[in-house]
């Protein structure tokens, strides 16, 4: 585990630099990269600085595969609060992506077609060789995706319950808590885990909290991002000065 202390901005430049150079090494080779992205405010930096690359100098997104983590349940994907309209404002579109260059769960399917949707979701990834990197967020209760505390280490793509911490934080963009869906779709720990490499963001003094419990102890229930503690490429870039015992920094 490496902890990075720095600037946000820091932090998107070097985290869209390493994608950049990953994309443009897959495509000299003929291969594509599988990105697993991640949604809400921590990205956003990251996807900004990778589309003014990509209009400076043109980078190979031909060779571009992406996968999400996770969809809110009860939104159509025209829905500007959706998961897949945001990544469409952000990311997607700037890039000129085609629709088969990226996938996110669908929210709006009804419940008798949800299984057989996460399965083929599951398929798709591992079809396209599995997540090369994958970008993530931290929830201020600690959650990864949409992991929320109580997520076992074996926990794979499935419908999940948002917590009430979790839902108050997307008030703002709803209008409202009471429009704030209570369930999503979440690929699980077990899929991050699979990710060939990490790169979490975290930043700004509500995150510190989480950061720090999840990183004090053993692996627990409790902490999911704990789990990712022994992974061979997990890259942590923070604000939080207080780095856990035995990491690189």
């Amino acid at each position: 585990m490496e902890y990075r202390i720095c600037s946000r901005t820091e932090a998107d430049h070097e985290v869209a630099a390493e994608i950049a150079a990953l994309l443009e090494e897959r495509a000299r080779g003929g291969a594509s990269l599988v990105l697993g992205l991640a949604t809400g405010r921590s990205p956003l930096g990251v996807y900004r600085e990778l589309v003014a690359r990509h209009r400076a100098h043109a980078l190979p997104v031909h060779a571009l595969r992406t996968f999400n983590l996770d969809e809110y349940l009860g939104l159509a994907p025209a829905d500007p609060r959706s998961f897949q309209a945001q990544m469409r404002r952000e990311l997607f579109d700037p890039l000129g992506l085609a629709l088969s260059q990226w996938s996110i769960p669908r929210g709006d399917l009804p419940e008798q077609l949800r299984d057989a949707h996460i399965a083929e979701y599951r398929a798709a990834l591992r079809a396209a060789g599995g997540i090369d990197l994958q970008l993530l967020g931290l929830g201020r209760n600690g959650h990864i995706g949409f992991n929320e505390p109580g997520s076992p280490r074996d926990a794979r793509a499935r419908v999940v319950e948002l917590a009430a911490s979790t839902r108050e934080d997307a008030a703002g963009e709803f209008g409202a808590l009471e429009a704030v869906p209570t369930r999503a779709i979440s690929l699980g720990v077990a899929d991050i885990l699979d990710a060939r490499r990490i790169r979490l963001l975290a930043f700004g003094a509500h995150k510190h909290a989480a950061l720090r419990a999840a990183l004090a102890g053993p692996p627990t229930v409790e902490r999911p991002l704990s789990w990712l503690q022994p992974h061979a490429d997990f890259r942590i870039f923070t604000d939080c000065p207080d780095a856990p015992p035995g990491a690189r920094r």
